[in-house]
């Protein structure tokens, strides 16, 4: 990686310098940077495009990337990151999918899966304005580890009790996102758990994308420049 791109952004909260990609910070006294650092937007943005990504994945073909699940699963058990990358275990190979995807969106590609993830970034709008939401979303992430002694996160039980979290609390934040794929999988109580497993996933890379100073207005404007960074990111894995 190259020194031009800076890996971590911090801002200062009495006195302590914090990192703007602590997950589920919802205090009032933390404020949003208004710049986003282009390497940490990336990386979120990623994120959210791979659980875009595995979202379809999983419902056109009942199975989808492992490395890339669990990737994204892990994501949400990190709650206070040291940095934007420790999010997604500290290499961006566990990001190949989503950087590629990122690649191919915002260059123009796949409309049902930018529909996900554009779908995810609105949602997480409107969590990021419901304090009694935010509350509750991080009241039960935070009771995840509790449950890991007893399951391995991949565990059908662990499965659905992400999928409860994602309909008890995102959905009804707004409009629900319609996935479109084959009967024969999305008839499954599984395939359902998975989905919105990932879509919880990629609400908390979005809650990530709007900490590291992600907005609408940097996908609008400097399309480019994450795409630079995406490509530069990915040709060094």
């Amino acid at each position: 990686m190259k020194d031009i791109i800076t890996r971590h952004c911090t801002f200062q909260k009495n006195g302590k310098m914090l990192y703007c990609s602590h997950f589920f910070r919802f205090s009032s006294t933390i404020l949003p940077i208004i710049m986003a650092n282009y390497y940490d937007a990336t990386l979120a943005l990623a994120g959210i495009c791979q659980s875009a990504k595995l979202v379809q994945q999983f419902a056109l073909n009942g199975q989808a990337d492992e490395p890339a699940f669990r990737a994204s699963l892990n994501s949400l058990l990190q709650i206070q990151p040291e940095n934007t990358l420790s999010v997604y275990g500290n290499h961006e190979q566990n990001l190949a999918l989503g950087l590629q995807i990122l690649m191919e969106q915002l260059n123009g590609s796949e409309a049902d899966v930018g529909r996900y993830w554009l779908s995810l970034l609105a949602l997480e709008g409107k969590l990021n304005k419901n304090p009694q939401a935010k509350a509750e979303l991080a009241k039960r992430i935070q009771y995840l580890p509790s449950q890991l002694v007893h399951y391995d996160l991949f565990d059908e039980q662990m499965l659905s009790t992400l999928a409860s979290i994602y309909v008890d609390v995102i959905s009804p934040l707004g409009s629900r996102i319609q996935v479109k794929g084959s009967s024969q999988y999305l008839q499954q109580l599984g395939i359902h758990n998975r989905i919105r497993a990932c879509l919880l996933a990629g609400i908390r890379s979005a809650v990530l994308w709007r900490q590291v100073g992600g907005s609408k207005w940097q996908l609008l404007f400097s399309r480019r420049k994450l795409v630079a960074t995406a490509q530069q990111i990915y040709s060094s894995l």
